[in-house]
Formats: structure tokens, sequence, C-alpha cells
């Protein structure tokens, strides 16, 4: 009776075209991470190492498990190799092409990940596609993206910490990014933002708005909430630290930072987002996470499996091929360069106090100096050139340029352009400050930005010109009595147009 009344759930039972197009996607998921291993490693690497993207080793088995939870729906339907599918292969393959050639590391990212959707329509249709939509989507948070948003984040966070320290009756000064208080001196930098926040709770957000609202006004306010609490709480822990510093030491106060800042902190502020979200979830937890009937039948544009797979791999394989020829253009550079003599200036030897260098991996040349005139201006020239520019060898990039990653020294603020050169304040611990102004030279063009310096690399890949690429940085100490901003432009004024001075290091006329 038992038995009648209860009957066993009936086995689940695929439909016969499962095995062979899922055989032919598994394979060419494995022949992307090869012909794509470089990114695929650089991802990892930043997953494991960088704690800014510590959160991007769970999406990984997030998009399984969603995976997972749409295994009956999928059973239910036919896969069909579906030819439009390419186009959107392409378009992936395209934009990792983008990156690779203006190096741009972000659009190679997402043109790998993006491979996967594309090979999902490509080899499973749109149906199939459309049934895994938000799983799809949800991949993206593979991409370690959002470091663009420390800055402001920076800006935010000073300005928590100093109305927290005043309601407590804490004194502090600030100097862009640095706090100073009776017990030392504090540098907001872009590890202590709250980026590491906002881009984990985004992630975070999104997968409990998908799965515990049907909403969208809801879902949009959850988001907005959850990344609010985020900033809040980052605000609260750096005020705490600092506070902690006036009542006990630095070196106490940071230590236990470094405790609180890692996964339990974070898990407790994901405890208060989902206390404060909870009273209004409306999906009920037992519902479908897809409605099969609204998927419509399977595409009728469809081809032979077999023959969707080579044409899949002849697209992927043909973005390498192509990054590859276009990496071989390069220009013939000097053996060997000097930095130059100057009218009114004498090479010095290098700050002992705190050395400062930019960091430029793998440039053909590179080199510093140091020069003094009469009236006691003190500026470091630095020089770096390229015969041309490639993965791991870029004139732009993270960690690349006045600042390396983990450097002594940090940012402060921007100061107002020198003579078409961006401008920095930095500090490192003493304290001791100073201006750095970048130019760079790409093809004909000398800019202060580094987005023209992608525009132009990309451009000079795809049609031809000159290939070589050179940085000059310029960058004077605040002593007293000497404005560095001055000294960088009276120093200019004996090195000439920088367009001539850059091709001349690089062994070119203008």
């Amino acid at each position: 009776a038992t038995a009648a009344a209860c009957p066993p759930a009936p086995a689940m039972e695929w439909r016969a075209g499962w095995p062979r197009h899922g055989f032919f996607l598994a394979v060419l998921i494995g022949a992307a991470l090869v012909a794509f291993a470089a990114d695929a490693r650089a991802l990892a690497t930043l997953w494991w190492t960088n704690t800014t993207f510590g959160h991007c080793l769970f999406i990984g088995p997030v998009v399984a498990w969603l995976v997972w939870q749409r295994r009956a729906v999928l059973a239910a339907l036919d896969p069909v190799a579906w030819p439009l599918g390419l186009v959107a292969l392409a378009g992936a393959g395209s934009l990792w092409l983008v990156g690779q050639i203006a190096g741009v590391a972000l659009f190679r990212h997402i043109g790998l990940v993006a491979m996967l959707p594309g090979l999902v329509l490509t080899l499973l249709g749109p149906q199939v596609a459309r049934a895994l939509a938000f799983p799809l989507a949800y991949a993206f948070f593979l991409v370690p993206f959002g470091e663009s948003v420390a800055a402001p984040l920076q800006d935010i966070t000073v300005a928590m910490v100093t109305r927290l320290l005043g309601l407590v009756g804490v004194s502090a000064s600030v100097n862009g990014t640095l706090i100073t208080t009776p017990a030392g001196y504090f540098a907001i930098a872009e590890a202590c933002s709250g980026s590491k926040f906002v881009i984990a709770m985004a992630a975070f957000a999104v997968l409990v708005a998908h799965l515990c609202f049907n909403s969208w006004p809801r879902r949009i306010g959850f988001f907005v909430m959850a990344e609010a609490v985020a900033v809040i709480a980052n605000g609260v822990r750096a005020f705490g630290t600092i506070y902690a510093a006036s009542l006990t030491s630095v070196e106490t106060a940071t230590g236990f930072d470094h405790i609180i800042f890692g996964w339990l902190f974070f898990a407790g502020v994901m405890g208060a987002v989902l206390a404060i979200g909870w009273r209004w979830f409306d999906r009920d937890p037992d519902a479908a996470p897809v409605d099969g009937a609204a998927l419509g039948r399977a595409s009728p544009r469809r081809i032979d499996a077999l023959v969707a797979a080579a044409l899949a791999l002849a697209v992927m394989i043909a973005a390498p091929a192509a990054a590859k020829a276009l990496d071989a253009r390069a220009d013939v550079l000097p053996r060997h360069i000097d930095l130059p003599v100057l009218p009114g200036w004498q090479r010095v030897a290098m700050s002992a106090r705190v050395p400062w260098a930019p960091h430029y991996p793998n440039a053909d040349h590179f080199l510093i100096g140091r020069y003094a005139d009469g009236a006691g201006n003190v500026v470091d020239v630095a020089v770096a050139v390229y015969g041309s520019q490639r993965e791991g060898k870029e004139l732009v990039g993270f960690g690349i340029g006045a600042l390396a990653e983990n450097d002594r020294w940090v940012k402060v603020g921007a100061v107002p352009a020198i003579n078409g050169g961006s401008a920095i304040r930095i500090t490192a611990p003493g304290p001791v400050e100073r201006v750095v102004a970048t130019w760079y030279r790409i093809g004909d063009v000398v800019t202060g930005s580094e987005k023209r310096v992608k525009l132009e690399t990309l451009r000079a890949k795809l049609f031809g010109g000159r290939q070589r690429a050179v940085a000059i940085l310029l960058s004077a100490e605040a002593l007293p009595g000497h404005d560095p901003q001055a000294a960088i432009r009276r120093l200019l004024q004996s090195i000439g147009p920088i367009d001539r001075f850059a091709d001349r290091e690089a062994g070119t006329t203008g």
C-alpha cells in the first residue's frame, strides 16, 4: 500500500542526441583551453594570487551547480548544431584578437569566456542556450574586472573615515588618499578602497537576486542595497583599523585588520545583506529554475554536429593564428641608447633615501638617471623603449609604469597635466612625496592617456606603420623650497619637444 501511494520517481531519460553533441562540446572546450592556454593560466593565476579576484574561484562550481539544477529541463530538449552560433563564436574570437594585439587583458579574458556560450549555441542550439542563459551569463564573473572602481572608492573611504574619526575625537588631516593622525599616517591604497568587497559582492548579489526574487525592481533594489552595504562595511573597517591604532599601535591595528579583512569579515557582511533582503524574497525555493514551455522549439536551421565542431574549431584557432602574424611586426632598434646631455643640468647619483624607479618589464631598453641644476632642482628621468608590443611586453598595463604591483610607493592623487603628460603624486614611508609625469610615444602620436596608447597600438598592429613604443617619465621629489612640478617643467625646457626626444631614444627621426 505504501509503495502504491508513493511510487518511485521515473528515471530521467535524455534525448538521443545528447551523448554525441555533449562529446563534441567537451572536446571543443578542451581545445579552447589549449589554444588559449596563456590566458587560461593568467586567469587561474589571478584567481589564486590576487585577493581582489579570489571570489572567482567559486564561480566555476556555482555555474556547474546552476547547470545541474536545469538537468531535467535539458534532458527533455533536443540538442541541435546551429550554424548561426558560429557568428557568436567568431565575435568572441574577434574580441580576443583585439585584446591581444592592443594589449588589453580584459578584452582577451572576456573573449575567452564568451567562447563558452558561442560553443553552446553552435553545438547545442538556441533552445538549449536559452535554458542555460543565466549560468552562461554568470560565467562572465570568471573575468577579473572592476579595478577601475578603486579610485572613486578610495575617495569615499577617506571621506567616511575622517568623519568617523571626528565623531570619536581623533584629529585627522587628509592629503589625497593619506590620512594623518597622532598615531601615524595611513594610506588608503587601492587595496584598501573596498573594491574587493564591491566586486565580490556584485557576484554574490546577482546570484541571490536570481535565486530569490521574481520581480525585477526587487532584484535591482537588492543589488543596489548589497553594494551600498559593501562600501559602508569597508569604510567602517578602515575606520576601525585607524582608531585601533590610536588606542594601541599601528603594528597591532594593521595586523588585526589583515585578519578581519579575510573571508570571515566578508561572510559576516554577506550574512547582513541576506538578513536585510530576507523579508522581500518573493520566489518559491521549490520553483523550477527554467520554464521549459517558454523555451520554444528547436531551431530548424541545423547542420551535422561533426561539421559544426570542425567549423567551430577553425573559427577558434583563426584568432591566435592572426595574432601571431600581427605580433611578428616589429621595428629595429639601436643596440645601445643613452640618456641625453642636457644644457644647464648635470647627472648626479640616484636618491638613497627612498629609491624610486618605474616598472617596465621586458622593455627592449630601459634607462633611468637623475639630473640636477644650479638652482637646486633635482629630477629623475626614465625612458622605456619597445621595438613592438605583445602579451607580456606592454607599454601600459596593471603594475606597469610609474608604480609596480605591491610597490612601496602608493598613489596619493592626480595633479594637472604637465605639457600634455599625465601626472600623479605618490608617497612612500618616511613620508616622502614626489610627482611623476608620463608621456607615451606611439607611432606618430604623443599622449599621456593609457587608453590612447591602446588605441594607437591597435591601429599600428592592424594597419602597419611604426611599431616602436616609448615611455618618458620625469619625476621630482617634494623638497623644501622646491616645487616638483616646476622642476619638471624646467627640465622639459632643456629636453625640448617630447616627440623628438622619444624618437632620438628609439633611434628614429621625427
